[in-house]
This record gives structure tokens, sequence and C-alpha cells, in this order.
């Protein structure tokens, strides 16, 4: 069984896979100073929960957003699972070219979402993940990573807005009642839910617009459901396990 693991700024969010079959996945908080140890006994306790022991798991692959908790979960799979976790990066194959200035500086969970969005369409396509950030990426035709764009995301700027204006309230993340706010709240989330929806489709528009076709548009992401499909009108599917589908995707590539 493969252990497939996105290791976001947020969440970490990781799958067993069994063939090419994700059977179960599982969500928990990033925590930047967890030991291997920590991170050995968290493995095993959810993996438990759905009657899948630590010995069942033969190969992993982790692609890692926060680079102090990469070291960690290697460090764990060596003592815990006995085998050396594959780490998405530089001298790993993705399978398709990376035409940037630096391709060092793409986020490993970039690449293993374009890997799996051209695995998926065979075309140009374009890859949104809302997360800490919102990240757009693009891939040509060719099957070529070429780049994207990165924006604050929901949380962080309703964390900014709350932080900043001190007669705004702290509001939780949720669908507006109505697009014009009847109180201060609601105001704020209709701003956050239809400004973000609205920057999606203009910026989607854009890049289909510089690409010359009406390249395909994946949403991925845990927080992709508060914007994604209700509020947009350019993402054309929704795949919140987009990222472990990649990895094991990458894994597969390396393996052979």
């Amino acid at each position: 069984m493969l252990l497939v693991v996105d290791v976001g700024n947020t969440q970490t969010h990781f799958g067993a896979v069994r063939g090419r079959e994700l059977v179960e996945r599982w969500r928990f908080a990033t925590e930047r100073v967890s030991t291997s140890d920590e991170l050995g006994a968290t493995l095993r306790n959810l993996l438990a929960l759905r009657d899948i022991e630590l010995s069942q798991i033969d190969a992993s692959i982790i692609a890692s957003t926060v680079p102090e908790l990469a070291p960690q979960w290697v460090e764990m799979a060596r003592r815990y699972l006995e085998h050396e976790m594959l780490v998405v990066g530089p001298a790993v194959k993705v399978g398709i070219s990376i035409r940037v200035d630096n391709p060092r500086e793409v986020g490993a969970d970039r690449l293993v979402n374009a890997v799996a969005a051209f695995e998926r369409f065979g075309e140009a396509c374009i890859v949104v993940d809302f997360g800490t950030a919102i990240t757009y990426d693009v891939v040509s035709q060719a099957g070529e990573y070429i780049g994207g764009i990165i924006s604050p995301g929901l949380e962080i700027s309703l964390a900014a807005l709350w932080e900043r204006a001190a007669k705004l309230p702290e509001v939780e993340l949720a669908e507006p009642r109505a697009l014009i706010g009847k109180t201060t709240v609601d105001a704020v989330r209709s701003g956050i839910v239809y400004g973000f929806a609205s920057q999606v489709d203009g910026i989607v528009t854009r890049i289909r617009d510089e690409l010359g076709n009406a390249a395909p548009t994946i949403a991925t992401g845990g927080l992709a459901h508060h914007i994604v499909p209700a509020f947009t009108e350019t993402i054309d599917a929704v795949d919140e396990l987009l990222t472990l589908k990649g990895l094991e995707i990458i894994w597969r590539r390396n393996a052979a």
C-alpha cells in the first residue's frame, strides 16, 4: 500500500493507495514543530481508524510546502515504515517539463497538481488550488508547466481584515445569505465569497485569452467548496483529491 502525503501550510492531507485506487484519506492540522515520532503516532492512530496497520504501508511519497517538516516525515518513514520516503523535488521525475525562470522556486504541490490535471485532461489546462493561498497553475498543450499566479487565500484575507480594521468583527468563513449584506457579518462574507469568485473568473478568463484556447479548469484544495461551483462560472471540475492523485502518478513514474 502506498502512502501519499500533501503537507500544506494549514492542513496536512494524506491517503492510502491500493493499486491505483485511493482507498482512504485523512486531514489534520499542520504543526510546524512536529517531530518524526509525533508524526508516526498521528499516522498510526489515523490509519487504525480504518483498520490499516503501519506494516501494510510499503512505499510513500510526500509533497511539502513546509520545508522544516519534510525531513521529519522522511525520518518517520525510516523509523516506523522502514523505507525511504520519496520527496517531490528537483531530483524527482515528475513527467512534465518545467518552463519557468527558476524551476526550484515552484512549490512541490503546484507541480503535483499540474501533473494530475494534465493526466486527466491531456491538453492545456489550469489548476486553481484553494489553500492558504490561492494558486493558479498553467499547463501548455504540450504538457509543460509554464507558470502561474499566487494570491492571498480566503482565510488569510478574513484574518487580515479583522486584524487591521478596528470596527470589523472576526467573521467565520461561510456562504453569504445574499449579495447585498444586511449586517456587517453578511457584508464581509459577501465581499470574501463574491470577491474571490470574481477574482477566479477574471484570472481564469485572462489565462485562457493568453493561451488562446478555452483550457479546462479544475479546482482543488480544502477551501474550494466555499467558492466553487455555486459562485464561479469558469471552473469545469472540482477534485479535492487532485494532489493526492498526482502524488500517486509521480510515485509510479519514479518506481518504474
